[in-house]
């Protein structure tokens, strides 16, 4: 299995172009399929699960050209026909066809969905509310089985704010009769963006980026461009890493208007840093103080970069706090991070960390996707090499990362 070797210390300099949204393409790509036009999606970024939900697609039946950051989807000659267990299980986001086909054929069949183990992860919320939508559920032999003679408009009122039942309704109440109302709904800006790429294509949405999401039914969306927005959670990995290791490194296309919970909290431990638009210009910051951080929902400080952050805690002055709300198994990355010299007591929710730690080189584990993100931190900024595994992890959510990184000066490499 590859690998990332990671030489530390080494001071980071230059620019990172951030790419488009994970969490934002991985809505946009099954909503494509919501119309039998063509649909364009810009700014895509190049990652495995991407990768995968083009293999989807294929099953599905849809043509698909890829090339400069640009997705073509074509959905004419769609069939719906079963998303086997070998492709659903690659990542969370397979269950968005759930919404999407139902809307489009009335009727799906699909796998249990995969994606990093940082928790239960159930999927209640959607399978109630689109029985609420008058869909059927049935469960066989690890796969769902959802029908629906008429998809009807109902009103959701979440126990939570999730991200993917908010993502889910919204696909499947866009085509359905009569008006959906989301309550509780989640705000992420990736939610705006699914809300305006809709409503381009013909949609009738409102709300998103609120806890009510009001979306009346249409019979018939229509081909459009669409844009991915700049992902606001790599943005934030690489301030992080730039308070760490930066020499005056700039990140581009920063999502800064998305990332105020993170500034925020890296105003409160003293970092240096300049803005400029979009851009942000970070360096290494010396006698940082310590925080008390909790993950929240969109606007609060995100669970995605709950992890990373913990690393830039590990090297502040005195004791900082961490607490996780919205996964239960987010800690992965703390007995990795032990093994480098970082002094942090967990449970599985919560850690105290005393700083500040003088990390060093170890050989690692990536646990899930950003808890990878959080040892390529803590390895960028330790003296002597760190060997980190299960690289696959971090490769579902950072495009082009080694590259991205070893342009800015670190000492870099995948190897098998």
């Amino acid at each position: 299995m590859k690998k990332i070797k990671i030489n530390g210390k080494r001071m980071l300099s230059g620019e990172i172009e951030i790419s488009g949204a994970k969490n934002s393409v991985v809505a946009l790509i099954p909503a494509a399929i919501l119309t039998d036009e063509q649909v364009v999606i810009k700014n895509v970024p190049k990652l495995s699960d991407t990768e995968n939900l083009e293999r989807i697609l294929g099953i599905l039946g849809a043509k698909i050209t890829f090339r400069d950051s640009e997705l073509i989807i074509d959905s004419q000659n769609l069939k719906n026909c079963e998303i086997p267990g070998y492709l659903a299980s690659t990542l969370r986001a397979s269950y968005y066809f759930m919404g999407a086909l139902l809307a489009r054929f009335r009727h799906v069949e699909i796998s249990l969905p995969g994606g990093c183990t940082i928790g239960k992860r159930p999927i209640d919320y959607h399978l109630e509310a689109f029985k609420k939508m008058g869909v059927s559920v049935s469960f066989d032999e690890k796969k769902y089985i959802l029908d629906a003679e008429e998809l009807c408009g109902a009103t959701i009122d979440l126990p939570f704010p999730s991200v993917g039942a908010t993502v889910n309704i919204v696909l499947a109440a866009v085509l359905a009769k009569g008006t959906t109302i989301i309550k509780n709904a989640a705000c992420e800006p990736e939610i705006v963006n699914l809300q305006n790429s809709l409503n381009s294509m013909g949609g009738k949405i409102s709300g998103a980026g609120t806890s009510e999401i009001s979306i009346i039914g249409v019979e018939k969306l229509h081909s459009a461009d669409l844009k991915v927005i700049p992902d606001r959670i790599e943005a934030g990995t690489y301030i992080i890493i730039g308070a760490l290791m930066g020499k005056n490194l700039s990140v581009k296309n920063a999502a800064l208007e998305y990332n105020k919970a993170l500034l925020k909290v890296l105003d409160e431990m003293r970092c240096n840093y300049e803005i400029t638009a979009d851009n942000i210009e970070i360096s290494k910051c010396i006698n940082l103080h310590a925080v008390d951080i909790e993950t929240l929902a969109y606007p609060g400080f995100p669970t995605d970069l709950g992890q990373p952050m913990t690393v830039l805690m590990a090297i502040a002055n005195g004791k900082s706090h961490f607490h996780e709300t919205i996964w239960e198994n987010r800690i992965g990355h703390f007995p990795e991070l032990k093994k480098m010299g970082a002094v942090i007591d967990f449970t599985s929710d919560s850690a105290t960390i005393q700083g500040p730690s003088d990390l060093k080189g170890a050989q690692v584990i990536a646990t899930d996707l950003r808890a990878g993100a959080a040892l390529i931190a803590a390895a960028l900024s330790a003296k002597g090499t760190t060997i980190i595994g299960n690289i696959e992890y971090i490769l579902r959510g950072y495009e082009d990362i080694v590259n991205k990184l070893k342009k800015v000066g670190a000492d870099i490499e995948i190897s098998d």
